[in-house]
């Protein structure tokens, strides 16, 4: 018989020790220290002398096997087989642990979980980000002669210090009111609706709260000073015109209309 046979015997089957090393996964180092501590050590020998495992042995590697996965020692699981105690108790016991343990591990889990998400929602927008958001509104270009020209300002430092903080999904929210106040200005004039009237100096009046909430303090003065760029900065004109013919001109006048009624 070579070291590396499986036998049967009128006892049942034996397996030399590189058969059961290589059946269970247990190294053939980890049997050998096995057999010298007493911890499990085959009766059984082929005639060539080398170890053979019985059923029982294996059973026996098993329980090894499960106990050190519950991370006892090897004099603890030794003396829990060899003892009177019944290691089914110590198992059950066992048992009990394990699942409180992966309850705590699975509340650990969400709360990981929650905090990535937490993270992930929480982290700055990239410029790929606004990009994908506000499509050709927004400019890397433009950014840098927005800074320029207004870098040294109260309401660039306050926007500035507001808007480091958002994330891809306040941009989205900024995005879709700032489209929802257009659209309103769109349907007054549309509808012929004077841009002294309710509905355009109401649009213009959510406007410059929107202003006032998402960046930076927005008096109604300042605000006629922003309508007033709109039909004199051809970017700011164009945007305004591309969603309808003369909104520029509307939404400036709506402006130092709402301003005026606010006065």
């Amino acid at each position: 018989m070579t070291v590396n046979d499986e036998s049967t015997t009128p006892g049942g089957t034996t397996w030399t020790v590189g058969r059961l090393a290589e059946s269970t996964g247990v190294t053939v180092r980890t049997l050998h220290h096995y057999d010298r501590i007493g911890l499990l050590s085959p009766r059984m020998r082929s005639g060539a002398g080398y170890r053979l495992y019985t059923d029982a042995d294996v059973r026996r590697l098993q329980r090894i096997v499960l106990f050190r996965r519950l991370e006892m020692p090897l004099d603890e699981i030794a003396s829990l087989l060899d003892g009177d105690d019944d290691p089914a108790d110590s198992l059950r016991r066992r048992r009990d642990a394990v699942v409180s343990r992966r309850d705590e591990l699975t509340e650990l889990i969400d709360a990981i979980d929650r905090t990535l998400e937490a993270e992930m929602t929480q982290r700055p927008v990239t410029d790929a980000e606004m990009r994908e958001i506000f499509g050709d509104g927004f400019s890397d270009e433009y950014q840098a002669e927005a800074q320029q020209r207004w870098g040294d300002t109260d309401a660039w430092r306050q926007s500035a210090e507001r808007t480091r903080r958002y994330t891809k999904d306040d941009w989205a929210q900024i995005k879709a009111e700032t489209d929802a106040i257009n659209a309103a200005f769109v349907a007054a004039k549309r509808a012929g609706l004077p841009a002294d009237g309710d509905a355009a100096t109401d649009a213009a009046e959510a406007a410059r709260t929107h202003i006032d909430r998402r960046f930076y303090d927005c008096s109604h003065q300042f605000h006629t000073c922003l309508g007033e760029m709109y039909v004199s900065d051809p970017r700011f004109t164009a945007t305004y015109e591309d969603l309808e013919p003369g909104l520029a001109a509307y939404v400036r006048d709506a402006i130092v209309a709402n301003a005026a009624r606010n006065t």
